[in-house]
Formats: structure tokens, C-alpha cells, sequence
């Protein structure tokens, strides 16, 4: 098998100031077509023959997605796309039910593909989110493979009309305003925030219940840490992990808003030309989580975004040596979508990922003032009667002259107790006086 190095790791420079990276790695390996063979048997019976495709998609073993099958394949829950576009193969026919393009770039229809070198990369995610195989055990399968798809085309770079940051929050709006209950973004800004633009269009997604699937993004893109979408307050983002489950080291990243791991390395996807390829990135492993949620969200379209999400979280397997919940690599672990369909998981009426965007906004934007909830809850301000009135200011005076009041309360009390005890005591003398004198005066006895 030839083994052709396909670049398509987009660096496009945005009005914004961003980078906009398709969360993939740098290469993708095509496969040989499905071409079975049967070995003689000493019986006449025909040998059952094993399509290499099918086989090849180890993730639907072993992340109990065939035994959610036995519950739902997704039927009644549409995914966006929103991506490079989903092109017309054999596996997604009748899949996309309804699409546009944001980018200026593609078709109104969102079904052909846009970009330089990426034009693959959004028929890969649909692919592995709702492919619908070319038969029975034929061609590859997705996650949810009776889910209903929306093609958003997205591009980025000198090419595109407009700026990326206005694309995808326009993107988010029509997948919400076209019945999306969930969002795919296989794509990364390198950069922790966002423009505040997308605070309103993300809001918008979580007031109408949506749950919004983001790639953590890979090191092998030059992505060390989460960037912007993955940093969103309440959206659910991806990690990737390699076939044996641990932290894939090109093909993911790591941070503190990653929620679930999945598959990133080793996986499949059609291309715009039919071909199926082999390909690895958190680009890859978000479809993977998005058709779980599909799958959850069939099974229990009772259930509201937060509690969807909440089983995603509630169910994940966390590696047998990794303590912290969650943690930067894996986040709550990796995801199992048997359990998140079938497991009991009690109801919650809160977000499970924590801070909420709306507080996030609230708290660090000020937002508070703009928003009638928020404001109607803060307390009313104290009313307190008016103060006295000031006293009349004294005209100012030398501070060694009497005044009225010390005249008044100082100098008169003082005079009036002084003169009398002088009269006194002159009067007490006087008579000293005389008694002595008289004494001096008698003659003495003989």
C-alpha cells in the first residue's frame, strides 16, 4: 500500500487576528478499495468474507458503539457540520438533509467542498458521525449512522469573502435556526479567547438546547494547549487517544476544559472523491462524540443538552492510573456509548461542565447590565431618611480674643465665685486683726 503524505493542516492568518486550524494531524494515508477475497472451503459453502473497511473502524468495537446499536443508531437527531463542506459520496447519500455556505467560497447548499488543501477534511467528520456505508457490512459506517446530517461549508484564508470569525458565528446560528440538536466544530484557533461576537451566537446554540461538540486540537498542528472554540464555557470538548487508549502525543493536546477522550489515531474517512482514507486529529475524534450524543439523544430525546452531556461525562472510563477528575489529557475519561445510552443516570438541573458561558459573560464582560435575569436578581438599593440639616458656619475669629460665649459661660461663672470667696476671706482677716490687737492691749495680773 502506498502511503502518499497529504498536507492539510490550514494556517490562515483572519481579520481577527487568529488562526484557524482544522484540528487534524499533518497526513492521511489512502486505503485500498474494499476488495474482498474468498479463501476455497472443503465444504461447498461460500467462506464469509470480512469488507477491510468495516474492520478497520476498531473504535465502533471498542467504545460500545455496536452495543448501542442494539438501542438506537441516532435516527430522529440532526448534526451540523460545520466544516469544509460534506461532499456527494456513496456513503453519506441521504445523509445531509439540508445545507449553506458561510465562506463565499462554495455552493448554497454547503456540498462543495471549499479550501486549498483541507476540501476533504468536513466529508471526513461527516463520515465518522452518520456515514451510512455502501451496504449492509459494506463501506464505512458512522457513529450514528441514521442521524440526519447539516453541511455548513466554512473556509479560511486570502480566498475567503469573510473574515472566520464571522463565519462560524453565523455558521452556529443557521445550524440552530435549521434544527441542529448537534454541533461538530473540527476546528481550533490556537488561542485561549474569542471574539465577543461568538459569546451571542454559542449563547444562542445553548438557549435552543444544542449541544455544541468542539476539537481540543493537536500538537502535531502546533497546538500545545485548548484554543478558542474548545475554551467556550459549556461546550463539549474532545481529546484524543491513540488505538490503546492512551493519550494520543501528536494527534491531541491538553487543558482544563477538555470533558471525554476518543479515538484520534488510525481513523478512517471518505474523501470528496469517494476514497476512503486513513487519518488522525481531535478532528476526528469530535464526530466520534457528536454521533455518541446523537445516539443519546435518540435514546432519550426527553432528555435537555445538559443532561445529555451530563451522561456523556457520567459514563466516560477513566485510564486505570490517572487520579485527577478531570483531568487535562482525558478529561472525565474515555467515552462509552453503550453505557451513555443505556447506563441509569440520574437527572440533573444544572451544567455539568460548571461555569456556564452566560456567567462567564456576566463575570467578564460585564454583561450583567445587558441582561434582564441577571439584573432583576441583584439587590434593590437601601433607601435612608435625609440627614439634619448642617449648622450655620461662625464667621471666622483670632482664637486668643473672648468671645460671647466665653465671655457668657467662662468668664462671668468665674467672676461671680471668685469675688465673693475674696470678700470672704479679706473679711476673715480683718477680724484676725482686731482680736489680736485687742490682745496686745490688756494689762498683764501682778
Amino acid at each position: 500500500m502506498t502511503r502518499p503524505a497529504v498536507g492539510f493542516a490550514l494556517a490562515a492568518l483572519v481579520a481577527a487576528g487568529l488562526t484557524v486550524l482544522p484540528a487534524s494531524a499533518v497526513d492521511a494515508v489512502a486505503l485500498a478499495p474494499a476488495v474482498t477475497t474468498a479463501t476455497p472451503s472443503p465444504t461447498p459453502s461460500p467462506t464469509p468474507t470480512v469488507d477491510p473497511v468495516r474492520a478497520a473502524e476498531y473504535w465502533l468495537r471498542d467504545y460500545g458503539i455496536e452495543e448501542a446499536w442494539k438501542t438506537t443508531r441516532g435516527a430522529g437527531v440532526t448534526i451540523a457540520v460545520i466544516d469544509t463542506g460534506i461532499a456527494r459520496v456513496p456513503e453519506l447519500d441521504g445523509a445531509v438533509i439540508d445545507g449553506t455556505d458561510e465562506s463565499g467560497m462554495g455552493s448554497d447548499d454547503g456540498r462543495t467542498p471549499v479550501g486549498v488543501v483541507d476540501n476533504n477534511h468536513g466529508t471526513w467528520v461527516a463520515s465518522l458521525a452518520a456515514g451510512r456505508g455502501t451496504g449492509a457490512e459494506t463501506g464505512m459506517i458512522g457513529v450514528a449512522p441514521e442521524a440526519d446530517l447539516l453541511s455548513i461549508s466554512v473556509g479560511f484564508g486570502a480566498t475567503a469573502t469573510v473574515s472566520a470569525v464571522e463565519q462560524i458565528a453565523s455558521a452556529v446560528r443557521w445550524a440552530v435556526d435549521h434544527g441542529a440538536d448537534v454541533i461538530n466544530l473540527s476546528l481550533t484557533t490556537n488561542t485561549l479567547t474569542w471574539d465577543e461576537s461568538w459569546d451571542e451566537a454559542f449563547q444562542y446554540a445553548f438557549d435552543h438546547d444544542v449541544v455544541v461538540v468542539v476539537a481540543a486540537g493537536n500538537r502535531g498542528n502546533g497546538t500545545e494547549s485548548v484554543g478558542a472554540p474548545a475554551t467556550i464555557p459549556g461546550v463539549l470538548t474532545v481529546a484524543g487517544v491513540d488505538p490503546t487508549g492512551r493519550a494520543s502525543d501528536r494527534a491531541s493536546t491538553s487543558g482544563i476544559t477538555i470533558a471525554v477522550a476518543a479515538p484520534s489515531e488510525k481513523l478512517l474517512g471518505v474523501s470528496s472523491d469517494g476514497k476512503v482514507v486513513e487519518w488522525a486529529g481531535t478532528s476526528g475524534a469530535a464526530p466520534i462524540v457528536a454521533g455518541i450524543v446523537a445516539l443519546v439523544r435518540s435514546a432519550h430525546p426527553d432528555l435537555n443538552a445538559d443532561n445529555v452531556i451530563n451522561r456523556i461525562l457520567a459514563t466516560a472510563q477513566h485510564p486505570s492510573d490517572v487520579g485527577q477528575d478531570p483531568d487535562p489529557l482525558y478529561g472525565y475519561g474515555l467515552v462509552n456509548a453503550e453505557a451513555a445510552v443505556n447506563a441509569d443516570v440520574p437527572a440533573i438541573d444544572h451544567s455539568p461542565l460548571g461555569l456556564t458561558l452566560k456567567e462567564w459573560v456576566r463575570l467578564y464582560r460585564r454583561g450583567a447590565d445587558a441582561d434582564p435575569e441577571v439584573s432583576s436578581s441583584l439587590a434593590a438599593p437601601v433607601e435612608i431618611e435625609p440627614l439634619p440639616a448642617a449648622d450655620v458656619p461662625v464667621k471666622a475669629s483670632a482664637p486668643f480674643l473672648p468671645t460671647r460665649s466665653t465671655i457668657l459661660y467662662g468668664t462671668l461663672p468665674l467672676v461671680a465665685a471668685t469675688v465673693p470667696a475674696i470678700l470672704i476671706v479679706l473679711g476673715v482677716n480683718a477680724a484676725a486683726r482686731r482680736i489680736r490687737s485687742a490682745r496686745s492691749q490688756r494689762t498683764p495680773r501682778q
